[in-house]
């Protein structure tokens, strides 16, 4: 199944691949360049049926883009799921969005409360990938002039549409794949995603969600963990 995931993948990325984008000085494309380290984590975790896909939207600049890995906080890829490989560089490469890979010493917020919380809840971490797996609905990583990150909702809708085509496409075959009894966004963002994906598969799986870890959030400021654990409980993922 893993290999079927790393092809799927790989399919995304040829869809994605050369696209342009008005408002955006430079896009990139984790799993291009991070393709070794993304495609390690879905050889070793992918494996299998899951009982929970929890989604995320795209890439944050000092995860994903970093790593190739979702929501790739350095120390979580690294320490936790020992996943350590050569990075390329995107090409055009944003001078105040250098990829740095694992070198990077910046910390994805989002991320390190992530993974923090399911590293505390199952310290092996092949016990929460027996059950578990995590991805993006999106591997694009949008940026202004600024450096500033572009959310897919900054970009022009008809530029989006091949997007989402091919992210929506992609979703599907992920869900067909892991077969999970509960799709959970991580955010309304990627709730929605899921349902759109659930209605175009026939799924039947329990759709819900989390809130969103980003700092942006001032609920997720005031203890994620917390709130996040209580809402895996009280849609029955978790039990207490």
């Amino acid at each position: 199944m893993s290999r079927a995931l790393i092809q799927a993948s790989r399919d995304l990325s040829e869809s994605l691949r050369g696209l342009s984008f008005s408002k955006a000085a430079c896009t990139y494309l984790p799993t291009d360049y991070a393709r070794k380290s993304h495609e390690t984590y879905l050889r070793r975790f992918g494996k299998g049926p899951k009982r929970v896909l929890l989604l995320g939207m795209n890439p944050g600049p000092y995860g994903m883009a970093q790593t190739g890995v979702p929501f790739g906080e350095i120390p979580a890829v690294r320490d936790w799921m020992g996943i350590e490989t050569p990075v390329e560089r995107p090409d055009p490469e944003h001078p105040k969005r250098p990829i740095q890979g694992f070198a990077c010493t910046r910390s994805e917020v989002s991320g390190r409360r992530l993974w923090g919380l399911f590293a505390e809840r199952y310290p092996r971490v092949d016990d929460f990938f027996a059950g578990h797996f995590v991805a993006n609905y999106c591997p694009l990583v949008w940026m202004a002039e600024s450096g500033a990150n572009l959310t897919p909702d900054k970009l022009p809708k008809p530029e989006m549409v091949p997007v989402e085509e091919a992210c929506r496409r992609h979703l599907v075959r992920v869900v067909e794949l892991l077969k999970p009894e509960f799709l959970i966004g991580v955010g309304a963002y990627a709730e929605g995603k899921l349902r759109q994906a659930a209605e175009d598969s026939g799924h039947g799986a329990f759709i819900g969600r989390v809130l969103h870890p980003s700092p942006a959030s001032p609920a997720a400021n005031r203890g994620w963990a917390e709130a996040a654990t209580r809402q895996l409980v009280e849609q029955g993922v978790w039990e207490d």
